[in-house]
């Protein structure tokens, strides 16, 4: 199978099992959005949903947030993991933005990845879900998929991105990396992948990837 074939064969399949590709972290608004992706740092969407209905009933805004301590914001999203880093990040950029971006969360990478706690993953989700900016995402289970899929040489997630992006066509970004980690976690999990499931990589997968579900 060429790339381009294997490309063809994932986004029929993917758009079969997954047609609709709802946010998997709840929030409101840009802002919620950015304060959850930010926290879904090495935990998961479930533990997240679960504490910033929390955090975002005592502040879902800047200027609300910026009322609450360090302290406080930590204590509240200590199961997130990362408490202290965490805290202290949301704290300081819910004042940056109001110092500088009026209260509102910046529509433009650059603006976002001078948020402290905020990467170019973080960002990404943030342009593509709330602004609709066409992006590519990578995170461990779209890097892992790729790779084990052959579309990436598995090098670096900066390396699957560009991948993704140069494969992929621009108009399905934005769609497709959810519906790449839906399959990761419910067919092609980390650990103990299973031969009979992964239907996906048993089809295009590389050697190693195939030998690793036996």
């Amino acid at each position: 199978m060429t790339k381009q074939e294997k490309v063809d064969y994932i986004v029929a399949e993917l758009e079969r099992l997954y047609p609709e590709t709802p946010i998997p972290l709840d929030h409101s608004d840009s802002y919620t959005l950015l304060i959850a992706v930010l926290l879904s740092a090495q935990c998961t969407d479930a533990r997240v949903n679960t504490i910033t209905p929390i955090l975002f009933g005592k502040a879902n805004n800047p200027a609300d947030m910026i009322k609450l301590t360090v302290d406080e914001i930590r204590a509240i999203i200590r199961p997130c993991g990362l408490s202290p880093r965490k805290s202290q990040a949301i704290y300081t950029l819910s004042h940056i933005l109001i110092d500088n971006h009026n209260g509102e969360v910046p529509a433009s990478f650059e603006d976002l990845e001078a948020l402290p706690g905020v990467g170019h993953k973080t960002a990404s989700v943030v342009m593509a879900q709330a602004f609709g900016f066409p992006a590519f995402p990578v995170d461990t289970h779209i890097h892992r998929l790729l790779t084990r899929w052959g579309i990436t040489n598995g090098k670096n997630v900066e390396q699957t991105e560009k991948d993704g992006k140069r494969l992929f066509n621009q108009s399905l970004w934005n769609k497709i990396h959810l519906q790449i980690i839906f399959y990761g976690r419910e067919y092609s999990p980390a650990r103990s992948p299973k031969l009979d499931k992964d239907f996906i990589t048993v089809k295009i997968g590389t050697a190693k990837a195939i030998k690793e579900l036996k």
